[in-house]
């Protein structure tokens, strides 16, 4: 579904990416492991479309991203993709549903539509009592879920998370990470997860060690 070929990535005269190729199947939930430096963010970033490779080919679904405009581009991004971080990054001034509704917003989908659709989700992470509170009103645990919930809401292909669970507590951040799995099952999403968290790292179908700015062990 996802394939990177050749990827490159320097910072100045800092190469961060040397040649880095992958293929990442429909249903998978693969992570990314390797010590801070060894190019991990910087890959899923580009894997993601949010930076750009200095050189090599990114396709999904066939799809060359390379081809695209920027417009294109993050019509493509919010199609297809979700994305997840360790901040959460919600916005403190809308409620938790209203939170999960924007990437349907820009996407310019229906409202009602958009509404039962975010009311699902919260209700299958367990918050759906929480809707209508706003993130400085939320647990940790709760603003992460709510932030899973965002990534879903288009039915994307694939969720880059980065560090998903670095902000959460050993007790939330189990959870968080056996709801992966649990999407998997049920909606067969695919997740492709930058972490260090040895237990989810242990708990994917397939995991990626970098190191130097390549794929060592996958």
């Amino acid at each position: 579904m996802l394939i990177a070929t050749s990827i490159t990535k320097s910072y100045g005269k800092l190469p961060v990416l040397r040649g880095v190729g992958l293929q990442i199947t429909r249903g998978e939930v693969v992570s990314i492991v390797g010590s801070s430096g060894a190019g991990k963010s910087t890959l899923l970033h580009i894997l993601g479309t949010l930076d750009q490779p200095d050189s090599g080919l990114i396709t999904l679904d066939g799809i060359r991203v390379s081809d695209l405009n920027n417009t294109k581009l993050a019509a493509l991004r919010n199609s297809k993709m979700g994305f997840i971080f360790q901040f959460h990054n919600l916005l403190p001034e809308f409620t938790a549903l209203e939170n999960i509704c924007i990437p349907g917003y820009i996407a310019k989908r229906n409202e009602k539509e958009l509404t039962v659709r975010a009311t699902e989700l919260l209700d299958i992470l367990g918050i759906k009592d929480r809707a209508n509170h706003k993130p400085s009103e939320l647990s940790g645990g709760e603003q992460q879920r709510v932030a899973v919930a965002r990534s879903l809401i288009n039915n994307p292909q694939i969720v880059f998370a980065d560090e998903p669970s670095g902000n959460l507590d050993s007790q939330n951040a189990k959870e968080l990470h056996q709801l992966f799995f649990d999407l998997k099952e049920q909606y067969n999403q695919t997740f492709v997860v930058v972490t260090h968290n040895e237990d989810l790292a242990n708990m994917a179908d397939r995991t990626l060690t970098m190191a130097d700015g390549l794929i060592i062990r996958n």
